[in-house]
């Protein structure tokens, strides 16, 4: 697993068509919590939390990682991206020691059908490949996330296989 450094991290604003893409910052902890507590958005990742549960553990400033960008949409926060390396107990790799990067992304349900995940998701994988070049990137998602095969599908990721997952089948790729 290759570590993103601090010469990496955090990076300059990354500034899209529409969208930056930045490191979190307190301003953006409501935007965490409506996220992880929305019922459409925990649709295919466990269900949503409940509000007072995440109220009471959410850091001030949440999400300051290596990794971790806000996606902001004219000032406001409407989602996050995450290129954490994959734990290599979870089924599916392209490495035998794991530590894949994996794009994970989660929009706020206002945000949908706008083309802004995939703005985003690409502009977070082109800063990726210059910061780590070489290093895999992969995506799991259910299949029965219609939206989310798709985007992987525009990202360029391609099928390495299906397996069970959380009690349902998941669909595992790499982006080459």
């Amino acid at each position: 697993m290759t570590e993103l450094g601090s010469d990496a991290w955090p990076p300059a604003p990354i500034r899209t068509e529409r969208l930056v893409l930045r490191e979190s910052e307190a301003r953006d902890r409501e935007g965490f919590v409506e996220l992880f507590a929305s019922p459409e958005v925990g649709t295919y990742i466990g269900g949503a939390r409940p509000r007072e549960e995440l109220d009471r553990a959410m850091p001030e400033v949440p999400g300051r990682r290596p990794g971790v960008f806000v996606i902001e949409l004219d000032g406001a926060m409407v989602g996050m991206i995450t290129l954490d390396p994959r734990d290599a107990e979870r089924p599916g790799h392209v490495r035998q020691e794991g530590g894949e990067r994996e794009l994970g992304y989660m929009l706020l349900p206002q945000a949908w059908g706008q083309g802004y995940a995939v703005e985003a998701c690409a502009a977070a994988l082109d800063w990726l490949a210059a910061a780590l070049p070489g290093e895999p990137v992969v995506l799991s998602t259910q299949t029965a996330n219609d939206r989310a095969m798709r985007l992987a599908a525009k990202l360029g990721f391609t099928e390495v296989e299906r397996f069970e997952e959380y009690g349902t089948e998941q669909w595992f790729g790499v982006r080459s």
